[in-house]
């Protein structure tokens, strides 16, 4: 019998794409982050855990994207400690300490080649690395520092021997992750004003959630929130999970502002889907299924070394369109109506975000006109505000008066405050490593966050308006730079304006030529 051989890493590298980010940009945003870190501090990046999808068989691995951003690390099993301090061990100094999967040949042979302890070093160029397996042993006090870390997943599957050597290391307790969000939005954004409003969205019909019912800490702040309780609350929750929530606003204020390599990788990932959105309006024809639309997009992806999308992609046609999240993607026919599709790609770990509406027999109705091009208008000025320094909920502000003006004119609603019938979502999300991605949501922009722009309307049948609007569901999103004096659009290779969607539409497209055979 043959043996199994460790497959060899270089070899593997010489057929892999050039334009990944470099090692020097993961040091380069570790230092960033102990920029931000107090005296005798140490961050605590865990890898994501692996995610059953059948039987015995996993989910294809997407790697915890903190994790990556800081190291260039894709495999599960790890954690990185990033010290803000030069330390001074029995074997040497260090300011990071890297505890990886390690290597196993036959493992490899099945499901793909490891970095382990060398490739780690030479590749990422982490000096300090050690087997995951090492971790629990391995003598450092963590509970001599102030700790930053991120939430433990609710199901930790094959990362659990690292958490809990983590708990014992740091006498840290674990907390259900949707309690930690209340406690942290309540923390972070609470009063005696919204209070109840926060705890009115957060908590509220989870009166038996053991994670809910048990927290005391949760509990006090419901039964008691008058502004001294409040103050109270916070300091308490700064004492027990200031690290969750510092570890939060570090990554949010790095991870928000894109570099110049991050960049480079977001135009290429919004112009990819882009032009999969371009390509999908040429190829449309009514008695297409939904599936089918979705796999050209998908192909188009792939063509143009996209890996993956950056989320489930979204292909609605007539009522479906009228469902935000719509994923099943299964009518066996667009037929003669409009088609929504949110399609974004990943590549090398960076998404788009990128919707577009046209009609599939390449003419919108007058009724369709109209709600497209309020859509577009909305859209159109919210461009204008994105621009460095300038409020965050400034564009939220604009939307809702574009889109509730035009609603009056139309005749389906009477007054401003019920815009919220047909346009229940925001209008905007930061974008990059996540498809929504950390960045700051309070405060002004800043010049090269880059966020989504995407006003929507949705006519669901029923609604109370006139028959000839049912159905209706536009939503126009374009990915956006925000630049010193204004915005740049990533996204323009994919038509926006009415008169280009129903122009490309009747364009021939690549996959025209395609014939396969009947499926009997």
């Amino acid at each position: 019998m043959a043996s199994v051989q460790c497959f060899s890493q270089e070899n593997a590298a010489e057929s892999l794409p050039k334009d990944y980010l470099t090692k020097e940009f993961h040091a380069g945003r570790r230092d960033a982050l102990r920029k931000l870190m107090p005296a005798n501090s140490v961050a605590v990046v865990f890898a994501y855990p692996e995610r059953v999808f059948s039987n015995d068989v996993n989910y294809v691995y997407h790697p915890n994207p903190d994790l990556y951003y800081f190291s260039g690390y894709k495999e599960t099993s790890a954690v990185l400690l990033i010290f803000k301090e030069m330390q001074h061990g029995a074997d040497g100094d260090y300011n990071e300490l890297f505890f990886v999967q390690s290597r196993d040949p036959r493992r490899e042979q099945w499901t793909g080649r490891r970095l382990g302890v060398e490739g780690v070093k030479n590749q990422l160029g982490f000096a300090k690395v050690y087997n995951s397996e090492e971790f629990a042993k391995y003598a450092v006090d963590l509970k001599k520092y102030k700790l930053f870390y991120d939430n433990f997943p609710i199901d930790e599957g094959n990362m659990k021997p690292l958490f809990d050597a983590f708990r014992a290391k740091a006498e840290v307790q674990s907390i259900a992750p949707g309690v930690s969000q209340t406690l942290g939005i309540i923390a972070k954004y609470g009063s005696p004003r919204n209070i109840d409003r926060i705890l009115d969205f957060y908590a509220k019909g989870k009166q038996d959630d053991p994670d809910f019912k048990n927290n005391e800490l949760l509990q006090s702040v419901i039964s008691k929130h008058d502004s001294v309780s409040l103050v109270a609350f916070k300091a308490k929750y700064s004492e027990q999970f200031g690290g969750v929530t510092g570890y939060s606003d570090f990554t949010n204020e790095l991870r928000g502002v894109k570099t110049a390599e991050e960049m480079d990788l977001m135009r290429k990932t919004v112009k990819i889907s882009s032009l999969a959105h371009a390509e999908a309006m040429r190829a449309v024809k009514p008695q297409m299924s939904e599936t089918e639309l979705e796999g050209i997009m998908l192909y188009v992806h792939k063509h143009y070394g996209a890996e993956d999308e950056g989320y489930p992609p979204i292909v609605g046609a007539g009522a479906n369109g009228c469902i935000l999240h719509y994923e099943e993607n299964n009518a066996t026919q667009v037929k003669n109506q409009l088609v929504l599709m949110d399609v974004g790609a990943e590549y090398h770990g960076y998404s788009a975000d990128v919707t577009r509406t046209f009609p599939a027999n390449g003419k919108f109705t007058e009724e369709q006109k109209a709600i497209y091009q309020l859509v577009y208008d909305a859209q159109e000025e919210v461009f204008k505000l994105c621009r460095d320094g300038v409020p965050y909920s400034d564009l939220e502000v604009k939307t809702r008066e574009v889109l509730s003006a035009g609603l009056i004119k139309l005749g389906l609603i009477k007054d401003a405050k019920d815009v919220g019938k047909y346009y229940p979502h925001g209008v905007s999300h930061h974008l990059g490593l996540d498809v929504h991605d950390k960045g700051a949501y309070g405060g002004p922009l800043k010049e090269n966050m880059v966020i989504t722009v995407e006003p929507g309307i949705y006519i669901p049948a029923g609604s109370d308006c006139d028959k000839k609007w049912w159905n209706i569901g536009v939503r126009i999103e374009d990915d956006v730079q925000i630049g010193k004096d204004h915005g740049i659009l990533l996204s323009g290779d994919a038509p926006r304006k009415w008169q280009d969607v129903e122009k490309t539409v009747a364009e021939k497209s690549v996959f025209d030529m395609g014939r396969f055979p009947e499926l009997k």
